[in-house]
């Protein structure tokens, strides 16, 4: 008979690491030690310091404090993220959080908008999104309790020090017994059947475990080195291969969005934090040096350098299997996709909440990995597709990089999502992806693509009445766009770091 896992080892710390953690102190009723063991010698990553709103429904999970979060962590808020010269150079536009326009007669607003930019009728999409306003100005708030205001359904995330972000958790973690080791594993020890055992560390001591979660990073230590869990190469659709990334001093404002600029053989973000901005080059090595690469980030950000710039590699791709016999791989140690939709923590995140959902007792359950398993590549391939789709909808010319970009093959699932949106702006959420229509919509018009047509039914309303409402829209957007309050404010009044 199955029995309740005893003990959990977490192999490796960081955010992954530190995130699982405090997750499982927090939501384990019966008793199950938890062990995270980790080395001040082995760095991080810490790369993905930029969010998306669903980091919120993990800190309340947790109970914390957001204001307490944000002095602890350096944070601000992000509405969204402007891509700068993707389409063409000097274009820009948003991915914005929240909503677009208003819906009517259960009719997605963007079909109407799309009726009237396709007469010459319709100004900018950004007259009709809240955030997109916001970040124009630099401004935010909170959700207020407005009614049907667009000011109540703000959607937010955060920037954020992803290094103090895991001590803030660690700190969480070991308040509700989450015992930490210090020290390097030198051995992996596996039962008859291939079942991890234990993990002994490099001054001998020995740690048994029913149950490892493999949070080592792009080493992949358990999951990869002894389960032999296979890794699926995505770099024929990301070609991406390297990043360069240093800090600089704190903007003078704070911007509420992420910054991704595209460069000739890359593309850099710019993250703002209350005490430092986070900069990175992402690019392809096939197509620029490293030296280039670092001088390329260097001429490009905004506030003086801090640091030396470090340069990293990865290769873009995810396990089909990160749950293999007693042992699960969740973050870098389980795929790696690019940080340009800001979704690293994500998918540590939603890999928690579902073997949440599968939680297992002693013992193996095949159907539940498979399951898993199955629901984490569809998270993977739906972002994936997201990326591609920024790749690829490019009409740059003034680089190699850029015109390879055009011609990356595209997965049949990501063909045909462009050739709904093509003929009649159609766009389905598939498998509950990430991503919702309002998403793609604005990436896949912000990189030129322009539907053909548009829902039928929005002829139901004659053009006078729909410019009527439209412009409805477009000035309650502008009114409470002018009384949000400045964004650097903001977090001076509410939340701002004590020593910074």
């Amino acid at each position: 008979m199955n029995k309740p896992l005893s003990k959990i080892v977490i192999v490796g710390g960081g955010t992954a690491g530190w995130m699982c953690a405090a997750a499982l102190a927090k939501v384990l009723k019966h008793p199950c030690q938890v062990q995270l063991i980790e080395s001040d010698e082995i760095g991080t990553v810490g790369v993905g310091e930029a969010t998306i709103p669903q980091l919120q429904i993990f800190n309340d999970l947790l109970g914390i404090d957001e204001n307490e979060f944000m002095r602890a962590t350096g944070a601000t808020f992000k509405l969204g993220i402007q891509f700068v010269d993707w389409y063409k150079q000097g274009q820009d536009y948003f991915h914005a959080f929240g909503e677009v326009g208003k819906n009517f007669e259960g009719i997605q607003f963007y079909h109407y908008w799309l009726r009237l930019q396709q007469a010459g009728l319709a100004s900018s999409i950004e007259d009709y999104t809240l955030a997109s306003k916001a970040c124009r100005l630099n401004k935010f708030s909170r959700p207020s309790k407005a009614g049907n205001s667009p000011l109540s359904s703000i959607a937010y995330a955060f920037h954020l020090d992803a290094g103090l972000y895991a001590k803030f958790l660690q700190n969480l973690a070991k308040t509700n017994g989450v015992t930490r080791t210090e020290g390097k594993i030198e051995q992996v020890l596996q039962h008859p059947n291939g079942n991890i055992k234990a993990v002994q560390l490099t001054n001998g001591d020995c740690h048994e475990g029913d149950f490892f979660i493999d949070c080592s990073g792009f080493s992949a230590l358990l999951i990869g080195k002894t389960l032999g869990s296979p890794y699926e190469n995505w770099q024929h659709w990301l070609p991406c291969d390297s990043a360069v990334t240093v800090p600089s001093t704190a903007l003078s404002k704070l911007p509420p969005y992420t910054r991704a600029t595209a460069h000739h053989a890359g593309w850099q973000w710019r993250i703002p934090l209350q005490h430092r901005t986070g900069n990175g080059h992402v690019y392809s090595s096939q197509f620029i040096s490293d030296e280039q690469a670092q001088n390329t980030l260097l001429q490009h950000i905004d506030t003086p350098a801090t640091d030396s710039p470090r340069t990293l590699r990865f290769t873009t791709g995810y396990r089909p299997q990160p749950w293999r016999k007693n042992c699960l791989a969740i973050g870098l140690s389980g795929g790696f996709l690019e940080p340009l939709e800001s979704t690293g923590l994500y998918l540590i995140q939603t890999a928690i909440a579902k073997f949440f959902t599968f939680f297992p007792h002693t013992g193996e359950n095949p159907y539940d990995q498979q399951a898993f398993n199955r629901q984490m590549q569809d998270e993977y391939v739906s972002i994936r597709d997201f990326l591609v789709c920024h790749y690829v909808l490019n009409t740059r010319n003034d680089s190699p990089f850029w015109q390879h970009c055009r011609h990356l093959p595209q997965p049949d699932s990501l063909k045909e999502k462009l050739g709904l949106f093509q003929e009649n702006g159609r766009i389905f959420r598939d498998n509950n992806a990430l991503f919702s229509d309002i998403s793609w919509f604005e990436v896949m018009l912000g990189q030129g693509l322009v539907p053909r047509g548009y829902h039928a039914f929005t002829e139901t309303f004659s053009t006078p009445a729909l410019l009527e409402r439209m412009a409805s829209v477009r000035s309650v957007i502008q009114r409470c766009s002018e009384v949000l309050p400045d964004h650097a404010e903001y977090i001076r009044q509410h939340c701002a770091m004590k020593n910074r």
